[in-house]
């Protein structure tokens, strides 16, 4: 977002519509706005109302320059209580979901699209925030149907496309033995290929995101032919998109889906030069030794890898601190260090009682409890 939706000049008219911020979740100064405004995903964006200090919109992921100008609208009738109809059912299925009532959002945001009329524009943001809430609710069937039976009513778009790849996302949660389970997940893979159709311009890493559930559908259809074709595309088409990136912060955006798709296709050596790039370009971001110290690890050079992870680890600070030190765990064991393996998980855990639950969560923490009793166990 920041490095190519914020920098486009039609934002300029809105500064002076809201007061904004930008919130580095890592930072544990940080953790009272995430108790009160919690994020599952990044980026999430929120428009509050400074009266009640509640969440009017939450918007998990990115955003073109259109659907952040509907965004700004959705907020600002939500704000001044102007909103009637399926507008009013959208900004109250909004505000539930900012207050991490998914279920309740989900059936707000349902009775919208059910009264909506059928050329309604905001009928793709609707579709888009009902498919988050149903998964947040883990109404995985009810997502993917929802997707089903509302993708017709929706004009291609970037919410079209993300609709599609939400979906499917759903229908591969539902359980194999449910009734028309294969024939859900068929019909959605379908509808996501379609959404990677040239005709529907999106961001690229939504386009990426799409490359990404296609890939996984394919692997749970046991498909690993399948799977890697559309990793090789997927790697290409990241490839060429770097190549044309105006920054080098532009460039880095595309690196963790370079590396989810190497390592399906199983080169991860065509992504290293990549991430060494990045490492030197944004000398300050942990995000590039951290991934190296993981491909280095999976490519058997352990001595680089450890280098690379005290790297990371001089620059990288909350929850994702907690991740690079279980990694170089995993380090330590590959190198036969299992004394190392154990000081390192000690230490995150001890790490993770400096931070709120907001930062480090019971189910991260117990993810680390487990790992370190499984090391100490061998």
């Amino acid at each position: 977002m920041r490095a190519f939706v914020f920098t486009d000049e039609a934002l300029a008219r809105h500064a002076g519509r809201f007061v904004w911020l930008e919130l580095n979740t890592d930072v544990p100064g940080n953790a009272l706005f995430l108790e009160k405004y919690p994020v599952e995903n990044w980026p999430t964006l929120f428009i509050i109302d400074p009266r009640e200090e509640k969440a009017l919109v939450r918007f998990a992921g990115s955003a073109t320059v259109p659907q952040l100008e509907r965004l700004f609208e959705d907020g600002e009738r939500a704000y001044r209580g102007v909103a009637q109809g399926p507008e009013g059912l959208l900004a109250r299925g909004d505000a539930l979901y900012g207050e991490g009532k998914a279920a309740e959002s989900a059936d707000v945001l349902v009775q919208a699209l059910a009264e909506a009329p059928a050329d309604w524009s905001r009928r793709g943001r609707a579709l888009e925030s009902l498919l988050v809430a149903q998964y947040g609710a883990k109404r995985y069937e009810a997502c993917a149907r929802a997707a089903l039976a509302e993708l017709p009513r929706v004009p291609p778009s970037p919410s079209w496309a993300n609709a599609a790849a939400l979906g499917l996302t759903c229908a591969l949660q539902v359980p194999d033995e449910t009734s028309g389970a294969k024939e859900l997940r068929a019909s959605l893979e379908e509808k996501a290929r379609e959404a990677l159709s040239p005709s529907i311009t999106m961001p690229v890493d939504d386009r990426s995101g799409v490359y990404d559930v296609l890939v996984q559908a394919r692997q749970a259809a046991k498909d690993e032919a399948g799977a890697k074709a559309l990793a090789g595309q997927w790697l290409s088409f990241l490839e060429g998109e770097a190549a044309r990136a105006p920054t080098p912060e532009a460039r880095t955006v595309f690196d963790s889906h370079r590396i989810a798709s190497a390592m399906v296709l199983g080169d991860l050596m065509r992504v290293v030069p990549a991430l060494e790039q990045s490492e030197r370009d944004l000398p300050d971001d942990y995000n590039p030794p951290a991934r190296l110290a993981n491909l280095y690890r999976r490519l058997g050079r352990l001595d680089d890898a450890l280098a690379a992870s005290t790297r990371a680890l001089a620059k990288v600070q909350g929850g994702r601190r907690l991740r690079v030190l279980s990694d170089r765990a995993d380090i330590h064991l590959a190198r036969g260090e299992r004394d190392a393996a154990v000081r390192t998980l000690e230490d995150a855990l001890a790490y993770a009682k400096t931070l709120s639950e907001a930062q480090a969560s019971p189910r991260q923490v117990a993810a680390l409890e487990k790992k370190l009793a499984d090391v100490k166990a061998k």
